[in-house]
């Protein structure tokens, strides 16, 4: 079943909830290929997962395209967002653009993935820019949990949406909260 590109999801807004799963291998996005489900996400909690980390921050930018590649391969057909590794992208614009644009041309993933509300509104900007689609993350960011003092739940209700509004007007095309 082939699910909606970045347009068609963009037109969801309002009108129904949108499903996304996590997937890291071929064989997951086989079955996940045979859903209804709108977006699979290739996170960067593969390094909890399948490395067995105890957080995401090891997790490279290398290791990601090939999660990502595997997953393309077994689920041609969905809307497919490599998630953007812990300082693959927070350094600069330049960097954000750089590697982004690296991980959808050697993945063949359909969009990327960068933590953080208003504070990444500037990176969001630079790649949505080139016309390179960007899922926002806010909320609880397991990429900054040390900041927070452990992966919790953020509640912190104003901040978040002004997150929300900080990175629909960089250019993301939907947002994980």
């Amino acid at each position: 079943m082939k699910n909606p590109g970045i347009p068609e999801i963009i037109a969801l807004k309002n009108v129904r909830r949108i499903s996304m799963l996590t997937c890291y291998d071929f064989s997951a996005a086989k079955i996940l290929s045979r859903t209804g489900l709108d977006l699979i996400l290739v996170g960067d909690s593969l390094g909890m997962s399948f490395q067995g980390y105890p957080d995401t921050l090891a997790v490279t930018l290398e290791q990601m395209i090939y999660h990502t590649r595997a997953v393309k391969k077994g689920a041609p057909e969905k809307l497919v967002i490599l998630d953007m590794p812990f300082m693959s992208y927070q350094v600069s614009k330049r960097q954000a653009l750089k590697n982004s644009g690296h991980a959808l041309k050697e993945s063949g993933c359909d969009a990327v993935k960068i933590e953080g509300g208003a504070r990444s509104a500037d990176k969001i900007k630079a790649i949505a820019d080139q016309d390179i689609p960007v899922c926002a993350h806010i909320g609880m960011t397991p990429q900054s949990y040390k900041k927070f003092g452990g992966f919790r739940i953020q509640r912190a209700e104003e901040k978040i949406l002004d997150d929300a509004m900080a990175v629909e007007q960089a250019g993301a095309f939907c947002c994980i909260i």
